[in-house]
């Protein structure tokens, strides 16, 4: 989850009053109307900037409204020292909970896509599925030893989305990699396990096995299915 600035976003609403009889409405004079906010000082430019600033970065991160009065009583409760509303552990609950709600509504085609892509892949001759939803298949058979999660493994790779495109490769760096089955991705380290050294398998992991809502960088969008052909060359060296 991104950090995000907190800055101050308060909207500020005109009230006009109408009276109307059975033929005329009255029209509401000028002194009754609120005066318009004005810019007069650099604190005020500051201010104001506080809440358009906010309210650019929640946006970007899938948020389009919030409770504008008891966010103002936050900021007034803080900077007056008030007891709080909440205790801290359940305000940052509060405001993870929230952005992962957005986060899937505003990535709901990608998870929808997945979703869809994994419920027909496992009709496919020659998939399987475990119980934690990965799926895979043989594409080639080994005849070595099975890793654990604790040993540290030497594969050769690539990575695809569901469109085919392609964010990773061992095979073109010319270059196999070594890594700790433990410090990977869950479906990594639960589907190297299922392999036999020598073996070649095809893995179709869902995003709660992947990188989940954060993605990985700008080639992995959030909530994205993987697949990802593994090789595995060797185990600890054997």
């Amino acid at each position: 989850m991104k950090k995000l600035a907190l800055t101050l976003l308060v909207p500020l609403t005109a009230f006009s009053a109408l009276a109307q009889n059975k033929k005329t409405v009255k029209k509401t004079s000028p002194a009754s109307k609120t005066a318009a906010v004005a810019i007069k000082n650099g604190l005020d430019s500051a201010s104001y900037a506080f809440g358009t600033s906010m309210a650019a970065n929640l946006k970007n991160n899938g948020l389009d409204h919030l409770n504008y009065d008891l966010f103002v009583k936050g900021l007034k409760d803080a900077f007056g020292d008030k007891a709080l509303l909440l205790p801290k552990e359940k305000s940052q609950a509060a405001i993870n909970n929230l952005f992962v709600e957005a986060s899937k509504k505003k990535f709901a085609p990608a998870i929808a896509e997945g979703k869809a892509f994994l419920e027909n892949n496992k009709k496919v001759a020659g998939i399987k599925t475990t119980p934690s939803g990965l799926q895979y298949q043989v594409l080639q058979a080994g005849s070595g030893a099975k890793p654990l999660a604790t040993d540290t493994v030497l594969v050769h790779y690539k990575g695809t989305l569901l469109n085919g495109k392609q964010f990773d490769s061992s095979y073109d760096r010319k270059e196999p990699i070594s890594f700790p089955l433990n410090r990977v991705i869950p479906g990594w380290t639960e589907g190297v396990q299922l392999m036999e050294q020598g073996s070649k398998y095809k893995f179709f992991i869902p995003y709660n096995l992947a990188y989940g809502e954060r993605g990985a960088g700008q080639d992995i969008p959030p909530y994205s299915t993987l697949i990802f052909e593994v090789e595995l060359l060797k185990i600890n060296g054997k």
